[in-house]
């Protein structure tokens, strides 16, 4: 049998016998926005980013006897308002996020697939917030949903000094996995020519700033992109898909699967 990674890229027959199997089915779905990441890096950035997660997961986890380990149709739309002032940035309201998360969810617990997990790798604040209300509102209906929230300090600290620092919105942490993933898609020239940008995104972000260019992302931008290398991104993948099946085991045991919010704290 091919490949099976992708849940929509299969058969309802299929689909079924999934469902019926004894392996527990688990569903990663890959989340991320659609928006600025300086001129080297495509907009698709943070869903290339989960999906890249997805797939080293789903890997890795193939030959499980106890999982089964499919990939959900990638969210690219987010709640993003810092980069609006560049071409490119699509945003969707907060309610319009949650309302896809909770039916989504609520959909395919309700034919079989109780454990998804949301594969996130776009951090602003409102966004955050908004996954972990929607994952709130589930689990008051009795659907548990599993969130790897790298804004938290113990996650992010297992991750990169540029990520650590929060200089790392399409910097080298970020470059350094789309060069890993899909190389094809970032400027190289662009990127080579790119200056370091030391702008801490938590303190700008905690100083009250909502705008790119207010923060100093001129470029839309920070950190060090002219230091990425896809050595670099997979190294980064490999960690975070360890994470990420950590996640997955303790979600379909029930002994956790759900990170509580981080470092924006919740609304």
């Amino acid at each position: 049998m091919s490949e099976e990674l992708f849940f929509a890229d299969l058969p309802h027959v299929r689909i079924q016998e999934i469902i019926d199997s004894p392996r527990a089915p688990v569903l990663l779905w890959p989340v991320g926005s659609t928006e600025p990441h300086g001129p080297h890096s495509p907009l698709a950035t943070d869903p290339i980013i989960s999906i890249g997660i997805a797939e080293r997961v789903a890997r890795k986890l193939a030959d499980d006897p106890e999982l089964r380990v499919l990939i959900l149709p990638t969210l690219s739309y987010a709640v993003t308002r810092y980069s609006a002032g560049f071409a490119g940035a699509i945003h969707v309201s907060e309610e319009t996020l949650k309302a896809i998360v909770v039916d989504v969810c609520t959909s395919l617990a309700g034919q079989g697939f109780p454990h998804v997990v949301l594969v996130n790798n776009h951090f602003e604040p409102e966004h955050v917030q908004t996954l972990h209300r929607a994952i709130d509102e589930l689990e008051e209906n009795g659907v548990r949903a599993g969130y790897l929230d790298l804004t938290r300090k113990e996650r992010a600290q297992r991750l990169t000094e540029e990520f650590k620092l929060g200089e790392c919105h399409a910097g080298r942490y970020e470059t350094s996995l789309v060069l890993a993933q899909t190389p094809e898609l970032v400027d190289r020239e662009a990127m080579a020519r790119l200056e370091y940008v030391p702008v801490s995104l938590p303190r700008v972000i905690a100083a009250g700033m909502k705008d790119f260019r207010e923060m100093g992302l001129s470029q839309a931008y920070c950190g060090a992109p002219a230091e990425a290398t896809a050595a670099e991104g997979e190294t980064t993948f490999e960690v975070l898909a360890e994470m990420t099946i950590e996640l997955v085991r303790a979600l379909v045991a029930g002994t956790g699967g759900r990170d509580k919010s981080g470092l924006f704290g919740r609304v």
